[in-house]
């Protein structure tokens, strides 16, 4: 570790400090590599998001290990993150001087190709009340789980390089999700009883000031439903700024607000995302798990299967393990999702699913609650069980783990044997001309 990488401590005061666009270029890693390097991340955090904090420079990253450092791929823009035909527009519209508009324009262009709302999030998935008004800071794809997206967290502590959220951080507000009211997600909630589990999530929830998010919180406990017996928070906090339950000034009322939702009866999950096993290695963040799980809390973890980052059993194993004995409980491996940079972190299902069977018959059972690898396609999540072969046809062998309707959860249905195939989209029916829940999507879903 270089001098810069001395060891943050637990009870470390610092304040978060923030790099984008703006001030990349004053980290002294980055002021080490080439003009030409700097150049490169410029034009990619021009079109996607770029923002990065002095915890993950300083502890997260092996800077002895560039390019190829996982964690630096995971919060650095790479220049494979666009084709080469977006890259290009984009370098040459820098280089020609342009003003802001003109570079807004082009980003927006570039963006708009990049299938910014995957799965019908827009089309699909935004609720409405009763009286007709639409929940644009909502969605409800699944029976029983509605997602929430405070208007206060439309950020995070630092940018995964692959989130397929992009579109939140990039300035194009039609794009967004968000909601500022709790009072329309409980008249929500009240109209659908079917809904167990309510999922704060954003950018990250953990981004919010203690007092603002238990506003949030508050409204749905004294609602009193009685449907209401989870709620869940996505978050990357722990690996990207463990300080939040640590030293932050709203620290401990964080965690106060924690043990009153489990007091109240509530089930609290911490959806956290850990997305290679070096995240789980500093002092800081194991003690934020700790002062977590104290509360009540239950941390469950999940990430994407990431070109260039983790697509590595053995990592996979470790972390698992390593997350079970923190007192974590393993929940998915995820697809990259066909959005944004997916060419660039994409893994192909069938590779993807040998990476996962490696990885989790390494493991004792207790971190085999983990389930995937698993796409959040448009009719649901796709779990990709494995390659079989049938009456002399090698296939893939899929179900579905969540759906738009629930009587498509667990049926097992079959593609054709593709080893490229990275989406559900590329894959083909292994009998007949469709899967068994097209004709009900299309009938329901497409308009």
């Amino acid at each position: 570790m270089t001098e810069q990488q001395a060891l943050w401590s637990v009870n470390e005061t610092t304040s978060i400090k923030t790099y984008t666009l703006i001030n990349f270029r004053k980290i002294p890693q980055i002021q080490q590599m080439s003009e030409e390097a700097q150049f490169e991340m410029e034009v990619v955090g021009n079109v996607l998001p770029f923002k990065t904090n002095n915890y993950v420079v300083e502890q997260l990253i092996d800077w002895d290990n560039i390019p190829n450092d996982p964690m630096y791929v995971l919060t650095f823009p790479q220049k494979g993150m666009l084709i080469p035909e977006h890259y290009d527009k984009m370098a040459s519209t820098l280089r020609s001087g342009a003003d802001k508009k003109e570079i807004a324009r082009v980003a927006n262009d570039i963006r708009l190709q990049l299938n910014p709302h995957p799965a019908g999030q827009m089309e699909l998935n935004v609720p409405q009340l009763k009286d007709g008004t639409k929940l644009y800071g909502m969605q409800h794809k699944y029976d029983e789980t509605c997602l929430f997206f405070p208007s206060q967290s439309q950020t995070c502590h630092a940018y995964c390089t692959f989130c397929f959220r992009w579109p939140q951080f990039v300035g194009m507000d039609e794009m967004k999700f968000a909601m500022r009211e709790g009072e329309q997600l409980v008249q929500y909630l009240k109209e659908h009883p079917e809904i167990t589990d309510v999922l704060f999530t954003g950018g990250d929830p953990m981004i919010m000031k203690a007092s603002m998010f238990s506003a949030y919180t508050d409204t749905l406990l004294d609602a009193k439903l009685p449907n209401l017996k989870t709620i869940r928070i996505g978050t990357k906090a722990i690996s990207y700024w463990p300080y939040k339950f640590l030293t932050d000034s709203d620290a401990d009322e964080t965690l106060k607000n924690f043990e009153k939702i489990v007091k109240s009866g509530t089930h609290l999950a911490i959806m956290a995302h850990f997305n290679h096993l070096v995240e789980l290695s500093t002092d800081p963040i194991k003690e934020a798990i700790k002062r977590v799980r104290k509360t009540g809390a239950q941390i469950r973890t999940q990430s994407p299967l990431l070109a260039h980052i983790n697509d590595d059993a053995n990592m996979w194993a470790k972390m698992w393990q390593k997350q079970v004995s923190l007192g974590c409980i393993p929940y998915y491996m995820f697809v990259v999702r066909d959005t944004g940079a997916q060419h660039y972190f994409g893994v192909p299902l069938v590779k993807a699913e040998k990476i996962f069977r490696s990885a989790f018959r390494q493991v004792s059972g207790l971190a085999r609650t983990v389930r995937g690898p698993s796409m959040s396609a448009t009719p649901g999540k796709v779990h990709v069980l494995g390659v079989s072969e049938i009456n002399g046809q090698k296939v893939i062998v899929l179900q579905l783990l969540q759906g738009r309707e629930s009587e498509w959860v667990g049926i097992p249905f079959f593609a054709k044997y593709d080893e490229n195939a990275i989406w559900l989209d590329d894959l083909e029916p292994a009998f007949g001309e469709k899967f068994f829940f097209d004709d009900e999507f299309k009938a329901k879903y497409k308009h």
